[in-house]
């Protein structure tokens, strides 16, 4: 379910609701105060979307120099294969002594 900020923020605060806030901030700070909220807020909220939009552009631009520093190659086969070596005969093992202890089925001499 999706629901419009917009929308949801309009229903909560009406017509009178804001003028009786803006009232209360009158009566609160004084007519000579208002301006000077009124440009600090607006300062705060500039600097707050510069700061965003500096921090998405430097994300993006390490994305992207990250993907075009190391182009990706796929490896070729002749670099994925490695030649196996030649196969050697592996020495065979010596053959126990007739009548060692070790191999019983040896002949007894």
């Amino acid at each position: 379910m999706v629901i419009n900020m917009n929308v949801m923020f309009a229903g909560m605060i009406g017509g009178w609701e804001l003028v009786l806030i803006l009232a209360v901030v009158l009566v609160l700070f004084g007519a000579k105060k208002l301006p000077e909220l009124a440009k600090g807020l607006g300062t705060g909220i500039k600097e707050f979307k510069k700061a965003t939009r500096d921090v998405t552009d430097e994300l993006h631009s390490a994305m992207d120099d990250d993907n075009h520093s190391r182009p990706y190659v796929p490896p070729s086969y002749s670099e994925s294969v490695v030649p196996a070596a030649p196969a050697q005969p592996s020495p065979a093992p010596p053959a126990p002594a007739p009548g060692n202890p070790v191999n019983p089925q040896a002949p007894k001499a």
